[in-house]
């Protein structure tokens, strides 16, 4: 990627950006290939979840990650170019497709704040080969033609513009000014003035199987952990629901983005009408000056209607044997992962509570100091799917997920977030969620069975998870 910051120094203004994609253009004919000129500008305070509502367009592709508890937020919609992968190197192929694009960005802009620049965009289903039929491809990546973000107190605005050998600058200088401009200053509408949304009323909750195939199913697996086929397996349920009006899948979001501000709320869409979202508790890893950080999710309990309840419950999780041994289990395989990578973890002593808003789960942290040669995709797929939502040994416990869940898990589970020039990013488990179709909804949860697991005591977790989602969908 090539980088012209200080080009623009003086000449923040429309002839300089015409000027800019001038050269742009220039470039592209020396070398017989499209450019993409990625512009960046700081401004004022923005909220990226508004901004994608006003800008949202159910066929083209988005995505979208907000952490308010970090105050991180980020939206890119609108792809310019994108790829789909499958297949055990797809996360490898993600990255070389990024490669190859930026091989051909030239950016410009303030390029050195938080979310400057160009930012690649990704989501992998939890199995490397989406089933036929399925409304997401194992993994799509895309370069947005809009992105605004926050991170602290930095806002950013970025526009990528595909730039063509023979292209006219002056209509896309006048796009991209009149975005940024609006961008600078971005108008929400009076106070009041939008349409609430109405509550979601289901006319109809089915489980997607038999009553009772997921105590079952759980059955089945203690069967082979005693027999000693796997150690752990995550079992997940879902359940389908239907509505009288079609649902808002940014208003539900807005609603878990404030109800759950330790969570990563999040939204894809896959360009033909259907959007997963969620509100996950789970960090998958994040890559940045240097380290990368990542955690071990598992063990769960429900909070206490008072704090002496509440605190009796976390002191239940915390000596709880059966959970500590599930989160030990994931604390070893993260740890094996990383150092089949040539990484040296650092690894708390004991687990933390991650206490949320209707459930506290055993939570450590990780972290490692990094390599310069490796990029956030090549440790993603080291450590995907981790045993929090796999298992381990990771192979068996793949194979027989497939055979004792009876539903197709799509995105539920898989990894999404963002990369960008330098190889760091950030993504997440897409857990706690929700496949969004007109008006229907697909909510999906899951438990981890361990020697010791009662599935009817499974079956009212996946209760207490899915509840959370069915209540937020508008």
């Amino acid at each position: 990627m090539l980088t012209l910051s200080s080009e623009l120094e003086g000449k923040r203004d429309l002839q300089g950006l015409t000027e800019f994609l001038d050269y742009c253009s220039q470039v592209a004919r020396e070398d017989a290939h499209f450019k993409i000129a990625s512009i960046t500008l700081e401004v004022d305070h923005i909220d990226p979840l508004a901004v994608l509502e006003q800008i949202y367009e159910p066929n083209e592709l988005h995505l979208y990650v907000e952490h308010p508890a970090l105050q991180l937020a980020v939206a890119g919609a609108e792809a310019i170019v994108s790829g789909n992968f499958s297949g055990k190197d797809r996360f490898d192929q993600a990255r070389r497709f990024g490669k190859n694009i930026l091989r051909h960005c030239i950016a410009i802009g303030d390029v050195d704040i938080a979310f400057g620049g160009p930012h690649f965009f990704c989501s992998f289903t939890f199995f490397d080969d989406a089933v036929s039929g399925d409304p997401f491809p194992s993994t799509t990546v895309f370069l947005p033609r809009w992105q605004v973000s926050r991170r602290g107190g930095v806002y950013a605005a970025v526009a990528n513009v595909r730039v063509d050998p023979e292209c006219d600058p002056i209509p896309l200088a006048d796009k991209v000014w009149r975005a940024h401009r609006r961008f600078r200053s971005f108008s929400y509408g009076e106070i009041g003035s939008a349409e609430a949304t109405p509550p979601f009323v289901p006319v109809a909750v089915r489980e997607t199987g038999e009553n009772g195939a997921f105590e079952n199913s759980v059955r089945r697996a203690l069967e082979r952990i005693d027999s000693g086929t796997y150690e752990k397996i995550v079992l997940a349920r879902a359940v389908d629901l239907q509505s009288t009006q079609a649902l808002v899948p940014l208003a539900s979001l807005n609603a878990l983005r404030i109800r759950y501000p330790g969570c990563y709320a999040f939204s894809v869409g896959n360009g033909g009408g259907y959007s997963f979202i969620g509100a996950s508790p789970e960090r998958l890893l994040s890559v940045g000056n240097g380290r990368v950080h990542t955690e071990a999710l598992a063990g769960s309990a429900a909070r206490g209607l008072t704090a002496q309840e509440d605190a009796r419950l976390a002191n239940l999780l915390l000596k709880s044997e059966k959970d500590i041994r599930e989160h030990r289990h994931v604390v070893a395989s993260i740890v094996r992962r990383l150092r089949h990578l040539g990484l040296d973890p650092q690894v708390s002593r004991r687990p933390e509570l991650l206490q949320l808003r209707n459930v506290q789960h055993l939570r450590t942290p990780l972290r490692a100091d990094l390599p310069n040669r490796l990029h956030v995709l090549d440790i993603a797929a080291e450590l995907h799917p981790t045993p929090a939502v796999g298992g381990t040994p990771r192979s068996p416990a793949m194979r027989d997920i497939q055979s004792l869940e009876g539903i197709d898990r799509g995105l539920y589970a898989g990894a999404l977030g963002w990369y960008d020039g330098r190889g760091d990013g950030e993504l997440i488990v897409a857990i706690r969620s929700a496949l969004i179709k007109g008006s229907w909804a697909r909510a999906y949860a899951g438990a981890g069975i361990v020697t010791g697991s009662d599935p009817t005591k499974e079956m009212q977790e996946t209760e207490m998870k899915l509840d959370p989602i069915v209540k937020a969908l508008h």
